[in-house]
């Protein structure tokens, strides 16, 4: 097969959850554990870092990774989804995998995968691990794809653990509470592992302290415990609660050496050092053009927050969400003083413009109708003065389509 029949063939086996949703979450880890078995566990060879969280855990694990390169260490970043390669999911010291990487496991391992159904996730989890063992890396950072309890990265015994903040997201799986996100976000919590809490949430909180006291694992909430603020390249005041997870985080690690120097500089390369896109990135000025992969409750007030400091003569915003959003509890986040444009991504969970539009206009927020996202914003970049301000978001599919 060449690498796009392979890329074909692993997106059809099972569906994936990016495209179908919840029934793309098998909700257990028995497919996961046997292909690692079949694999030798590659998990157990490597040492790691564990991440999750609703908002910031892409963020943390690319500002994790890129202080370890900068100590010197080499590492291993397995992150989702991609925005525009699937090699974007499993990289070391910033490289992609090399096709012909993904090539040579799926021929290798295809009968096995085909006997035993594994989802696209599993299969992609099992490759990454496979990957960093055999490239025996020095440390990997490892961003949980959905929850965490039942998720297929669960599986490793890492470090050191990380969960950032906590929000309403993926309610049909995790549950629809935060006391019942939390505990699933816990479940990443392993036997004498420290873990670090970026941000103390009341009401939440005591979930973590229970589970970390079941596990014996030391707990630290960091921006109870850190004052000192610390730059970095990716833009957005929201990071600075993610800067305070990391740095905690690296702080308990015993075997790793990383210092002072190490995390400035570290913190300020990010985007050098691990190819990070999608985070208020900017993509042109005058006028001044801005995506961010945000798409929950939570991420949005902090990106929006971030979006009204800014200063512009009109504001354009292309949206587009996926079809399980609650849209009664995010688009009323949306400043009334913008002109939209909306719009579907392109993916079979994408939500339909008219569903989308008409939402919209309840909530008080006007605009018009695209077919898809390139439209959109060719007719918001039509329409901007070059004092004006266009932010793309709503998704990371949305995203996917203009960085």
């Amino acid at each position: 097969m060449t690498y796009k029949e392979t890329l074909d063939w692993m997106f059809s086996q099972l569906p994936v959850y990016q495209h179908k949703g919840k029934e793309a979450f098998s909700g257990k880890l028995d497919n996961i554990q046997a292909f690692s078995a079949h694999l030798d566990h590659p998990e157990k060879k490597f040492k790691s870092i564990h991440v999750a969280g609703t908002n910031g855990k892409g963020s943390s694990s690319h500002m994790l990774a890129s202080i370890l390169q900068e100590a010197g260490y080499t590492v291993g970043l397995y992150t989702s989804p991609h925005l525009k390669d699937f090699r974007e999911r499993i990289r070391i010291n910033g490289k992609l995998i090399r096709k012909k990487n993904v090539l040579q496991f799926i021929g290798r391992y295809k009968p096995f995968l085909e006997e035993n159904k594994l989802s696209f996730f599993e299969m992609t989890v099992g490759m990454a691990f496979d990957f960093f063992a055999k490239k025996k890396v020095d440390i990997a950072i490892v961003e949980v794809g959905l929850g965490g309890r039942l998720d297929s990265t669960n599986i490793i015994t890492p470090e050191a653990s990380l969960i950032t903040n906590i929000g309403m997201d993926h309610l049909d799986l995790l549950g629809n509470t935060l006391e019942k996100i939390a505990f699933e976000k816990a479940g990443i919590i392993k036997e004498g592992v420290p873990v670090v809490i970026s941000e103390y949430q009341e009401g939440i909180a005591r979930t973590f302290e229970q589970v970390a006291k079941s596990k014996n694992a030391k707990i630290v909430f960091a921006d109870q415990v850190l004052r000192k603020e610390y730059k970095t390249d990716l833009l957005g005041s929201y990071q600075s609660k993610n800067i305070k997870g990391v740095v905690a985080v690296l702080k308990t690690l015993k075997r790793f050496k990383v210092n002072q120097k190490h995390l400035k500089r570290g913190l300020k390369k990010v985007v050098q050092h691990t190819g990070l896109i999608g985070r208020w990135q900017i993509l042109q000025r005058k006028p001044m053009v801005v995506c961010d992969t945000a798409h929950n409750k939570e991420g949005l007030s902090l990106v929006l927050h971030q979006l009204q400091q800014q200063k512009f003569d009109s504001l354009h915003i292309v949206l587009g969400f996926v079809k399980d959003k609650n849209l009664d509890g995010i688009l009323p986040l949306f400043p009334k003083n913008a002109t939209y444009y909306f719009a579907r991504p392109n993916i079979l969970r994408g939500l339909d413009v008219e569903i989308l539009e008409e939402s919209a206009i309840k909530h008080g927020l006007s605009g018009s109708a695209f077919n898809s996202v390139e439209k959109a914003v060719e007719d918001a970049l039509k329409n901007a003065g070059k004092n004006d301000f266009i932010f793309v978001g709503g998704s990371t599919f949305t995203v996917a389509e203009v960085v």
